[in-house]
């Protein structure tokens, strides 16, 4: 991995300031910190349908398998262990918010495909004002409260506690992201990197409340689907870039086997309570951990606490492209990247909307 910073061209805008640990910084993406022993891996088979907007994992098995007996119980070949972890201090962005951050720190820069991760606890009249985006995908999810979202297109909507929205910056947006309450709004922030060939599709949106996110339970342990499969249930939400998102809570006592295609590369964020992640006999890890997962075909997870536990499971397909990113803006080259400032400035190439555009006030 290497970073490079480079003289600052003129940007509008408060964001400047905003993604302090993401400055300009250019590397290969299969270069994280995955041992060169694990490169040599298989790839996993998968397909995305468009009409059923689903992911079908074909070298995993097709459920996760929790509690009961040895003959329950899948034989991975090659289980995942930790291999990094990573606590998420505090600190602040955007305009009086606080985060916790995971991924994008300089512990844990990227993990292929994903670029960073936040857990924001936000109160106003803090938070993310109008700022741009263009190369890759925002996964928000809500955990307590609700956040306001508005961009430049005219779309504007609200997503509440257990709600999701999937957005697809591609070749341009300007948004805003407020919260919509009083009291401390707390989610999720997920940005997952496109591949070159999606850099520059038009932006758009899958918002899932929460009452349509597909839902599993047994033996102890309950899943919700955010993307992906588990269970043999799987989540009616469509990845450009292929990616499982699976909420688990775990009772006291409880265990769990969940499938992962083996080429992927995955981690678990720990939101609550404390559990025993890959092998039986590791340290346990608790809430505000990022774990960084080796390869291999599935995770398996205890919990010996006396408290339940939760974590959200993450993995991805990479994509072995070089990445350059000037904070919100990530794309292949620094020629694409300064095109993509310009186009910003000027008002062109997807940002034609950017001049005239100011999100409306929210009224608490």
């Amino acid at each position: 991995m290497m970073l490079t910073v480079m003289a600052r061209p003129m940007m509008r805008g408060w964001y400047t300031s905003i993604y302090s640990n993401l400055l300009f910084n250019s590397f290969t993406a299969r270069q994280t910190f995955i041992p060169s022993s694990f490169s040599n891996r298989p790839k996993a088979s998968f397909f995305l349908s468009n009409q059923k907007k689903s992911l079908i994992m074909s070298q995993s098995a097709s459920t996760a398998v929790v509690g009961g007996g040895d003959a329950e119980i899948p034989r991975f070949e090659r289980p995942r262990f930790v291999v990094k972890r990573v606590l998420a201090e505090s600190q602040k962005e955007g305009q009086g918010a606080t985060v916790r951050r995971s991924i994008g720190r300089p512990e844990l820069r990227n993990l292929d495909p994903f670029l960073m991760l936040d857990e924001f606890a936000v109160s106003p009249p803090a938070g993310f004002p109008d700022h741009p985006h263009r190369g890759f995908e925002t996964v928000t999810y809500m955990l307590e409260g609700a956040f306001t979202h508005q961009d430049f297109a005219g779309h504007k909507g609200t997503i509440s506690t257990g709600d999701v929205q999937w957005m697809t910056a591609g070749r341009g947006i300007i948004h805003s992201e407020m919260p919509a309450g009083e009291g401390v709004q707390k989610g999720l922030q997920l940005w997952i990197n496109l591949s070159s060939k999606d850099k520059m599709v038009e932006p758009r949106y899958q918002e899932l409340p929460s009452k349509n996110i597909s839902r599993a339970e047994k033996d102890g342990v309950e899943v919700r689907i955010i993307a992906g499969e588990a269970f043999g249930v799987q989540s009616p939400v469509y990845t450009r870039t292929p990616t499982m998102f699976l909420d688990f809570t775990m009772k006291p006592g409880a265990q769990l086997h969940q499938p992962i295609p083996d080429s992927w590369n995955s981690f678990v964020y720990i939101i609550e309570g404390e559990g025993i992640f890959g092998t039986e006999d590791s340290t346990p890890a608790t809430s505000h951990h990022c774990l960084a997962l080796s390869p291999g075909d599935g995770l398996r997870v205890w919990n010996k606490s006396a408290k339940q536990l939760r974590f959200v499971l993450i993995a991805g397909q990479p994509l072995d492209e070089p990445v350059v990113q000037y904070g919100p803006f990530v794309m292949n080259t620094h020629a694409e990247i300064r095109q993509a400032m310009e186009d910003y400035n000027f008002g062109r190439n997807g940002f034609e909307r950017a001049k005239h555009w100011k999100s409306e006030p929210l009224l608490h």
